[in-house]
């Protein structure tokens, strides 16, 4: 199918634009629906999170241990979402990359700042589709977005129930006695609990400082993915 060329842009038949269009629409919609699927994940973890303090916190003498097995089904629900996250990124990519290289040059007459070969590189995403992100960077986002702050709630909570439960500690000893777990003393317990947040919160701030590279180095433009 023949293009017209005007300078170092293509101009697109009536035909094609309809065309796209409807490419644009669908990945709209495909983006939508994994955009919901994530939605759905991040629920659950919510959901069996605020089971686990009611448990606990029923009680002044109930156990604290749901609030550390809890964290079993909230990884199990992250890496769910980051799997589903990759799809996600593959809709929304294509769709924003129609926008900003395709609608943008349409509405401002005048402003033409696209890719070079933009309709290339979405031609081979077709041909040839692929994940767009790996994926550890689809677990490092969804950390980033979602899951630090649900993963913050559940240690904080954790420590606010050795502190008050069955009475409030008096002592730095006291905390640690309470931290034991079977054979694991207590400050096995909470030495690997400081690891398990701050494992998280360091690759949280890693793939941000990491997305900020990517996006200064093209420019502040966006890509596919």
């Amino acid at each position: 199918m023949e293009k017209r060329h005007a300078g170092d842009t293509v101009e697109f038949s009536a035909a094609e634009i309809g065309a796209l269009a409807h490419l644009y629409r669908a990945e709209v919609y495909r983006s939508t629906v994994w955009r919901t699927r994530l939605d759905t994940t991040t629920n659950w973890s919510v959901v069996t999170l605020g089971v686990a303090l009611s448990i606990t916190f029923s009680n002044p003498n109930a156990s604290p241990l749901p609030l550390i097995l809890v964290g079993i089904l909230i990884m199990l629900f992250l890496a769910l979402e980051a799997r589903r996250y990759r799809y996600f990124s593959v809709w929304r990519g294509r769709s924003r990359w129609l926008e900003t290289q395709f609608f943008v040059p349409m509405l401002a007459e005048g402003d033409l700042h696209t890719e070079e070969g933009w309709q290339k590189t979405l031609a081979e995403d077709y041909r040839n589709p692929a994940y767009h992100v790996s994926y550890m960077v689809a677990i490092a986002r969804r950390v980033r977005s979602n899951y630090l702050w649900i993963l913050l709630i559940q240690s904080l909570a954790y420590l606010g129930k050795l502190i008050v439960h069955p009475t409030p500690i008096d002592s730095w000893h006291h905390l640690v006695s309470r931290a034991d777990i079977g054979p694991f003393p207590g400050e096995v317990v909470l030495a690997a609990g400081g690891v398990y947040i701050l494992s998280w919160a360091a690759l949280a701030l890693w793939i941000g400082r990491r997305d900020a590279r990517r996006i200064r180095a093209r420019g502040g433009t966006p890509a596919m993915g």
